[in-house]
């Protein structure tokens, strides 16, 4: 296991879906009682609340709002499928943009029933489309990849290097990428890919988790950094060889551990975080 240990939390950000249980306050408080440096949200967080007050409460905890969880599924057969992912988005800007969150994570989505060919087409016309929007309001479009498992119907972009190419093409301020460790952690070539992509300055943000196995459930199943098979520490070292300087963002969807005690779980996330990550 290579990389420096980690002996503080001033770099670790939660994702508020990693505490699904809590209310966005109750994660907030938790996080802030703790010294967690960060918090990204998820649009259900956030669902039916004064989003610019729920901003300023974060930032009176001193968490620093790192990203907004998500935006993408640019894909669709249909033309008026895909008009409406776009007006999807520029509504998750001004989310994003109300939050004063600087990125807005995407999952770029895939078509059942069309080629993963055009469906990556799609998902460059749906950037586009998004871009100067997204500029105006100082939101970054953050390109995540996926595992391959998803890119049926979750993700047409499926390795780093893909991605890389999208942001490549564009060659803006408002596109980056997300590195998350759970999709990536297989690719042979991701130590280049993530060279790669911190040299032409798109690595945006760095997500851990683990992945346990054996895994029961596509979705719902990941594990806390440690009791999987992935080298976290390892790829965090080349993340920042690459030149990132932000935040580790713990990202896990697990039935299990949402559904046991979310004080012991959050206590296994920072065990988790300080030995392993």
């Amino acid at each position: 296991m290579s990389g420096a240990p980690i002996t503080d939390l001033s770099k670790l950000c939660i994702h508020t879906i990693t505490m699904k249980p809590w209310t966005i306050e109750q994660s907030a408080r938790k996080f802030a009682e703790a010294g967690v440096g960060g918090i990204t949200v998820w649009r259900d967080a956030i669902a039916g609340r004064d989003i610019r007050a729920t901003g300023k409460l974060l930032r009176s905890l001193n968490l620093e709002i790192v990203s907004l969880c998500r935006g993408g599924f640019f894909p669709a057969l249909q033309p008026g499928q895909r008009e409406a992912a776009i007006k999807e988005n520029m509504k998750a800007i001004d989310e994003a943009s109300e939050l004063e969150a600087p990125m807005l994570v995407l999952v770029c989505g895939a078509a059942p029933g069309q080629s993963l060919i055009e469906s990556r087409e799609q998902i460059k016309w749906g950037i586009e489309a998004c871009i100067p929007y997204a500029e105006k309001k100082g939101v970054q479009l953050t390109i995540e990849p996926l595992h391959p498992m998803y890119a049926g119907d979750r993700s047409a972009i499926n390795t780093l290097e893909q991605a890389n190419d999208i942001a490549e093409y564009f060659s803006s301020d408002a596109v980056g990428i997300a590195v998350d460790v759970y999709h990536l952690w297989w690719d042979p070539n991701l130590q280049e890919q993530v060279a790669r992509c911190g040299k032409n300055g798109n690595l945006s943000a760095f997500h851990i988790c683990d992945w346990k196995t054996p895994t029961l459930d596509m979705l719902n199943d990941r594990g806390i950094m440690g009791e999987g098979c992935i080298n976290v520490r390892e790829i965090r070292s080349w993340v920042e060889e690459a030149g990132f300087t932000g935040y580790n963002e713990v990202e896990i969807f697990s039935t299990i551990y949402w559904g046991q005690d979310q004080d012991t779980y959050f206590d296994k996330i920072i065990q988790g975080y300080l030995h392993s990550s």
